[in-house]
């Protein structure tokens, strides 16, 4: 028999959790973190999942989790198509909203609030939460991220470029990598018809946190 949890209880369990997605570069972690600081929730970043002890992933069950631990290098994962990468993706992202689900189950049964920085599918939350707890961070243009990826300044990054560089070709590496957020698959996501409120960020030099703070924690219904 295989386990499945019907959406309705879930609902019910997460009544208190809160979910920000939407596109890379808009503002998810840091609305995320600072709304967790501003209300006093509990605060659930990006890749919260990794909480998930791996030795007891499956390499059958969650292959899209075991990539890395499978793979020939690094050169194999940078040399992916951006339809592979992008499938590949997709994979990972579903293998990870039943971890984070069963996560935020557990992080919710203390009564206190959640706030998650996530990736789960809206047609998933759209199940399993609703309209004021859920809340989509839109980019215009929404692949800026392929522009200012390495812009930021954090040890992953600096990994994946020193990766790049050790490639054959390193410039047609970084060519394929700005691909892959610039690929736009069939079956992709229309961020900008979800049902769910959303917030489009079209100023990448100004400092609008506070701005798009309270406008989220409106719409959250948190100042009480």
């Amino acid at each position: 028999m295989k386990i499945q949890l019907s959406d309705n209880l879930i609902k019910h369990y997460l009544q208190n959790v809160y979910f920000i997605n939407g596109h890379s570069y808009a503002g998810k972690s840091t609305m995320v973190k600072l709304l967790a600081e501003r209300y006093d929730m509990i605060c659930c970043g990006e890749n919260y999942h990794d909480v998930f002890p791996r030795k007891e992933l499956s390499r059958w069950k969650q292959p899209g989790l075991c990539y890395f631990d499978t793979m020939s290098g690094w050169q194999e994962w940078l040399n992916m198509t951006p339809e592979e990468h992008w499938n590949w993706q997709r994979q990972v992202s579903d293998e990870c909203a039943e971890i984070e689900i069963l996560e935020l189950i557990k992080l919710a049964a203390s009564g206190r609030k959640v706030i998650v920085d996530t990736n789960i599918p809206p047609d998933v939350l759209r199940a399993i939460s609703s309209y004021h707890r859920v809340a989509i961070l839109l980019c215009d243009p929404p692949d800026i991220c392929a522009a200012r990826f390495f812009d930021r300044d954090d040890p992953d990054k600096k990994f994946m470029m020193d990766q790049i560089g050790k490639c054959p070709d390193p410039e047609a590496a970084l060519r394929n990598f700005y691909a892959w957020a610039r690929y736009r698959p069939p079956t992709q996501i229309d961020w900008e018809h979800t049902g769910f409120f959303s917030y489009t960020r079209s100023d990448f030099d100004t400092d609008t946190r506070e701005e798009v703070l309270s406008v989220l924690a409106k719409h959250f219904d948190l100042e009480k």
